[in-house]
């Protein structure tokens, strides 16, 4: 059976809780223990370009089973598209 929208979105939620985390603040994130700056920045991305990779699901063709994120509803992703943007604001000041 496919993934549904929400199964794809859901997948991405632990991107969106640790790249909030991180930013309100990385000394209480216990995933970034121990990491340099430049570290933290690389996992902040990766987590980023996770993000960026969902938002982007297309069926090919109307035989593809893949779910249609990209041309789902905003309010669907707006969390999603926020921890794009402020996971980038932090990768820019840190």
């Amino acid at each position: 059976m496919a993934q549904t929208v929400t199964e794809c979105l859901s997948a991405g939620s632990d991107s969106v809780t640790l790249i909030n985390s991180i930013n309100t603040d990385a000394s209480a994130e216990y995933a970034v223990a121990g990491m340099t700056q430049a570290k933290i920045n690389e996992l902040v991305q990766r987590n980023v370009d996770h993000l960026e990779i969902i938002l982007l699901y297309a069926p090919v063709d109307s035989d593809d089973d893949t779910p249609n994120v990209a041309g789902a509803a905003d309010s669907k992703k707006t969390t999603h598209v926020a921890a794009i943007t402020t996971g980038n604001a932090y990768i820019a000041a840190n």
